[in-house]
C-alpha cells in the first residue's frame, strides 16, 4: 500500500467525518462551495465517469451477451438511489417522526455501501498518483453535498451518529479494494452499478437550483475542472 494510497483513504474519511463544519457555515458560503462541488460532480460524470463506463462495456463486449449489459447495471443503481429518494421524500412529507427517522437511516445505509462502492472502485484500480489525487478531490465534494443533504434533512442524528456510520463504509470499501484479490469483471459490474447511482445523486442533488446557486462559480469550476482533466487526460493518456 503506497503512500498515496494512504493519504486518498484517510482524506476521505475527514472528509466524510468533518464535513459537518462546512455544511453549517454561512449562507452565501454555503451558496458557493455547493455550487464549486456540483460544478465538479457534473464535469466529473461527463469527463470521466460515463466515458469510463464506455470503455469497461467495450473492454468485455466479447465476453458478454450483449453490448449493453453494464449501461443496465448503472440504470439499475441510478433506480435503487432514486427510489430510497422518494420514499424518504414522501415520509417527510406524511411528517411521521418515526418514519421520518426510519428512512433516514435507512438513507445513511445505503449511502454507506454508496461510500463503500466508491472508495472501493478507487482503491482497487489502479491509477498513477496524480490520476488519483485529482479524481479524490472530486469524489471528496461529492461525499461533502452527499453529507450536506442529510444534515440538511436530521442534522442532530447526522452529527451524532450517520457521519461515523458513513465513514466507516469509506474505511470498508477501502480495505476490501486493497486485501481482497478481485477480477476484472468483478470490478466493472460494481463501477458500473455505482455510475449509475453517482449520476443520479449529481443530477438531482448536487446541481445547485435557482435558489440557492452562485452562477459563476458553478461555471468556472464545471469549466475549469473539465478543461484541466481533458489535458491531463490527453498527455498521461489515462
Amino acid at each position: 500500500m503506497t503512500l498515496d494510497v494512504v493519504l486518498i483513504g484517510l482524506f476521505f474519511i475527514a472528509v466524510q467525518i468533518f464535513a459537518n463544519i462546512f455544511v453549517k457555515g454561512p449562507r452565501i458560503r454555503s451558496f458557493r462551495w455547493l455550487s464549486f462541488s456540483g460544478g465538479i460532480a457534473v464535469s466529473y460524470i461527463f469527463v470521466y465517469v460515463l466515458p469510463s463506463l464506455h470503455e469497461e462495456q467495450e473492454a468485455f463486449s466479447g465476453e458478454l451477451a450483449m453490448e449493453s449489459e453494464l449501461y443496465i447495471l448503472g440504470l439499475v443503481g441510478l433506480m435503487v438511489f432514486y427510489t430510497v429518494f422518494k420514499t424518504a421524500d414522501a415520509q417527510q412529507k406524511k411528517g411521521r417522526r418515526d418514519g421520518q427517522a426510519l428512512f433516514f437511516y435507512i438513507q445513511v445505509g445505503f449511502f454507506t455501501l454508496y461510500n463503500m462502492m466508491i472508495s472501493y472502485i478507487v482503491f482497487a484500480s489502479d491509477v498513477e498518483t496524480i490520476q488519483g489525487v485529482f479524481y479524490a478531490m472530486a469524489v471528496g465534494l461529492h461525499f461533502m453535498a452527499v453529507s450536506h443533504d442529510l444534515w440538511r434533512e436530521d442534522k442532530e442524528r447526522y452529527e451524532k451518529v450517520a457521519r461515523y456510520i458513513l465513514a466507516a463504509g469509506i474505511l470498508a470499501g477501502w480495505l476490501v479494494g486493497i486485501l481482497v484479490p478481485y477480477s476484472s469483471i468483478g470490478l466493472a459490474v460494481v463501477f458500473a452499478f455505482i455510475s449509475g447511482a453517482m449520476l443520479m445523486n449529481v443530477l438531482n442533488k448536487e446541481m445547485p437550483n435557482e435558489e440557492n446557486a452562485h452562477l459563476p462559480t458553478f461555471l468556472i469550476s464545471a469549466g475549469g475542472y473539465a478543461l484541466i482533466a481533458t489535458l491531463l487526460k490527453y498527455f498521461f493518456q489515462w
